[in-house]
């Protein structure tokens, strides 16, 4: 299975028509959060409806600039990852959307409490799989993904926590645009792909039973 990944997406779908001869043979697309800039259900439709078109197999989580109306609706669309896993083609997938507590109060924010029940509670869904995808908006703390532009790193020690526990083999998340970047917690490889204008992409691909997970720009 090939799995493309992006996110950070705030209404700019355009680089999609320049992913053709990468989404020939994707199987699924994860839209990794923030689809809008501070909207709701109507813009978050435009970016989804825009996606499918690329690939029409997709799962999307929410991000802390998507209203928290977006996501009741992804899970109406049967597509959310937040709080959920999901087995595609023999990989467990799970997720959190949002982001831990920020300076600037975003429409969708979570404690490192809720942060860490959402996780586990789609994880306990996928827990019998391996091999495992984590997609959490939010970068887990102190990597390469994380760093905002004075080197400060703000991911959230909820989500590290949890990757030192359960060891998924990937880990995407997103969240911090200036921070797209590759690093690892123990066997567990982190990636930041940054705003989807930029021209980074994810691609995941099934190695027998493990996963291998590049960063990739246009």
């Amino acid at each position: 299975m090939k799995i493309v990944s992006f996110g950070d997406v705030h209404m700019a779908t355009r680089n999609l028509a320049r992913m053709d001869e990468v989404l020939r043979d994707t199987d699924l697309i994860i839209a990794s959060g923030d689809l809008t800039n501070f909207g709701g259900v109507d813009d978050a439709r435009k970016v989804i409806d825009e996606v499918r078109r690329a690939c029409p197999r997709v799962l999307a989580l929410a991000g802390n600039l998507d209203q928290p109306e977006v996501f009741p609706w992804l899970e109406e669309e049967g597509i959310s990852l937040h709080g959920r896993g999901i087995v595609l083609d023999g990989v467990g997938i799970f997720g959190c959307g949002g982001s831990n507590v920020t300076p600037f109060r975003t429409p969708s924010e979570f404690t490192e409490e809720e942060i860490a029940e959402t996780l586990r509670r789609g994880y306990e869904q996928v827990c019998a799989v391996r091999p495992l995808l984590m997609v959490c908006h939010t970068p887990p703390y102190d990597t390469k993904c994380d760093r905002i532009v004075s080197g400060k790193p703000v991911g959230s020690p909820a989500a590290r926590k949890f990757i030192e526990e359960v060891k998924p083999d990937v880990c995407i998340s997103g969240h911090i645009h200036e921070s797209a970047a590759t690093d690892r917690i123990g066997p567990t490889v982190v990636l930041n792909a940054g705003p989807f204008k930029g021209g980074g992409y994810i691609v995941v691909e099934t190695k027998d039973k493990s996963l291998d997970a590049r960063l990739e720009f246009l």
